[in-house]
């Protein structure tokens, strides 16, 4: 950027009420000037918010020479500009509370909600949250149709029950009810049929 440009001359913060007439009645303030000083300069690091009060020609020499981290070492140039990241606001190291001090060893962790499939933040590793997925699951129980569920249950077996266990409990459910087995009593025809019907749904279900 060019100093001594009139385009940089021309940048001008907005005045007060009262500028404008202490601008007219300032001087120069550049040693053995004379000439009005209508032109702010800033006074420098530590005295944010003061300026001189130069003519044009000295207001030019002064900008073309201005610098704020005059006197400061390297060091410190480089804290500046680190500490101008954060616009200069206090910062405190991880764990601090907002008071500055330490958490206690002994206050109670948050039981924070989350979903760890992994068991990383449990401290399980990779392998065995995969040799937890390898575990075999409880077999499910098989779900059958409502008229299967009332064969079975006329039959007087559970929704789980496998081929060879529907037909033994076939064979002894019908000789119990069966006509010859009860000297001739046929008080359990009606039971038998339903028995009987009961097997048929197993079967064509593909049960039995």
């Amino acid at each position: 950027m060019d100093l001594n440009s009139r385009l940089f001359d021309s940048i001008r913060i907005k005045p007060s009420c009262d500028e404008p007439k202490a601008a007219a009645e300032a001087v120069c303030e550049s040693p053995g000037c004379t000439h009005p000083g209508l032109y702010r300069a800033p006074k420098g690091r530590k005295a944010e918010g003061q300026y001189w009060r130069f003519c044009i020609d000295h207001v030019r020499a002064y900008n073309a020479t201005y610098n704020y981290f005059d006197g400061m070492n390297d060091a410190a140039v480089q804290a500046y500009q680190k500490d101008a990241i954060i616009g200069h606001r206090p910062t405190w190291a991880m764990g601090v509370n907002r008071t500055g001090q330490a958490k206690p060893e002994n206050e109670p962790a948050r039981d924070w909600a989350y979903v760890d499939p992994l068991g990383i933040l449990r401290g399980e590793g990779v392998g065995d949250a995969r040799r937890r997925a390898r575990q075999p699951e409880e077999p499910r129980k098989p779900k059958h149709s409502a008229t299967v569920r009332r064969a079975l249950d006329v039959m007087g077996l559970e929704e789980g029950a496998d081929s060879a266990a529907i037909k033994a409990q076939y064979k002894v459910l019908v000789k119990r009810f069966h006509p010859d087995a009860n000297g001739g009593d046929r008080s359990f025809e009606e039971r038998l049929r339903d028995i009987i019907r009961a097997h048929d749904v197993l079967r064509a279900a593909g049960l039995c």
